[in-house]
């Protein structure tokens, strides 16, 4: 029982745990997106793509100036 208080310890007041705890939990968000956009790929095999749809990240903003000209 001692260890597992030695290591939540150090997990969560040290500089270096922290860092490890910072770091596992962008490797999990990462490993749940690329397991997540895999099954949509396989989900959405055939999709086409059209003009009303909207790639990209800037694609809004990139609407709204046209509708302003």
């Amino acid at each position: 029982m001692d260890a597992i208080n030695n290591f939540f310890t150090w997990l969560f007041s040290t500089r270096p745990g922290v860092v490890c705890l910072l770091v596992g939990g962008i490797v999990i968000c990462l490993i749940i997106a690329f397991i997540l956009e895999r099954r949509g790929k396989k989900m959405y095999y055939d999709h086409e793509v059209s003009e009303e749809d909207e790639g990209g990240l800037f694609s809004f903003w990139d609407d709204n100036d046209d509708d302003d000209e």
